[in-house]
């Protein structure tokens, strides 16, 4: 296909590398080791735009297509932590899409407009301790009283969850319903009832903060209902989709960055009296790696093509061929992913297992990419169905 990059994307693109290479990858150790990074980094990523770029100008964004935070997603990686780049995903194509889709013009004032100027911290609330793929499981509950809702339950795995400012709650309004029973709520964590119970520990994405949430008796007004009383399933499938084109948008950025890590350490590594790039078998082992990624990045940008298609330009809802692709897309990707990372890291030896090798912290960090926003399994199971199977 022909490249669906323009001359702006491209500064843009080089805007968020310079970024990540300038202003965040000096700290990315430091960042992991206290397994936080600064809320800073959010403000002075709204500042250069990183979060509005396809958000409408009347919302406050720059009126830009879904393109730009594809070229986002590569480029994040390059700020060598996958925890900052998790968090900053978060923020600007996770939590809020279903705000700028959905939101009052109220609500896009209070919520949406300060997040993607990096002035309010989100976070989005959907996985719980026995609901994690299995949405329509969700227990989270919210019963009417008058005007307002009250919420009991818990979220759990919440990426910015103990610092958001506001959470995009999914909860159960008619439980009777099953996942036909959901809505969607964007709840300020000021409110009384709400509690991060705790900070979770992770295997990877050390600097990123993810927790589990607590909801006692938390009453949030009508007024922050996002979209119709029990559609949240709905808008939920829609939101899923570009949470996992990103991913892996995100993870094709990854892959290549640790490739050309790899490359360049078996430039200067000698073995046996030569460099180790120089053995025909690593470099046919590259050559297969970098021939994989092109293809996952060909199917992710024909996922990415069908959904600017769709839901920026024609202002449609998300067909089922596109989520087929993209499901597909997240399958191939988040597997390949396991592979080129295993494979770099091998190639590195002893140094591989070394903390102060990039390619250690990206063995543990890729391996979230085959289960959050939907497991592999999960994604098998949507597009046997999609198939007809």
């Amino acid at each position: 296909m022909p490249s669906p990059y323009r001359e702006e994307h491209d500064h843009f693109r080089n805007t968020v590398r310079q970024y990540c290479l300038k202003e965040l990858a000096p700290y990315a150790d430091a960042w992991e080791e206290a397994e936080l990074f600064p809320n800073e980094v959010f403000k002075r990523a709204g500042d250069l735009g990183l979060f509005a770029a396809h958000y409408p100008e009347e919302q406050g964004g720059a009126g830009g297509d879904y393109w730009f935070s594809i070229a986002k997603a590569e480029e994040l990686p390059k700020c060598g932590s996958a925890g900052v780049s998790m968090g900053l995903l978060v923020q600007g194509d996770m939590a809020t899409p279903v705000i700028s889709d959905l939101g009052t013009k109220e609500q896009i004032e209070e919520f949406l407009t300060p997040a993607i100027k990096g002035e309010k911290i989100a976070a989005l609330g959907v996985s719980e301790p026995n609901a994690g793929s299995d949405v329509a499981g969700i227990q989270t509950w919210a019963k009417k009283d008058g005007d307002d809702w009250i919420v009991n339950g818990s979220k759990t795995y919440i990426t910015n969850g103990t610092r958001a400012d506001f959470v995009t709650l999914l909860v159960k309004t008619n439980p009777e319903a099953g996942a036909h029973g959901c809505s969607f709520f964007l709840v300020p964590t000021k409110t009384k009832g709400f509690t991060v119970a705790k900070k979770l520990k992770k295997m990877g994405n050390h600097a990123s903060d993810t927790a589990e949430l607590a909801f006692e008796d938390m009453r949030v007004p009508q007024r922050y209902m996002l979209g119709q009383p029990n559609q949240g399933f709905m808008y939920l499938m829609q939101n899923f989709q570009a949470e996992r084109l990103i991913a892996c948008a995100s993870a094709c950025g990854g892959m290549q960055l640790a490739i050309d890590d790899a490359i360049a350490y078996g430039r200067d590594r000698k073995a046996f009296g030569k460099p180790i790039i120089k053995r025909e078998y690593w470099q046919h082992k590259f050559v297969d790696l970098q021939t994989k990624v092109e293809a996952a990045k060909a199917l992710t940008y024909k996922a990415a093509e069908m959904f600017n298609d769709e839901h920026h330009v024609k202002k449609q809802p998300i067909s089922f061929e596109s989520v087929k692709f993209i499901s597909m897309a997240k399958i191939f990707v988040g597997e390949l992913g396991s592979e080129v990372i295993d494979q770099c890291l091998q190639f590195h030896g002893g140094a591989g297992y070394m903390d102060e090798y990039r390619i250690s912290r990206a063995f543990r960090d890729q391996r979230l990419l085959r289960i959050g926003g939907g497991t592999t399994e999960t994604m098998r199971y949507y597009v046997a169905k999609l198939m007809g199977l």
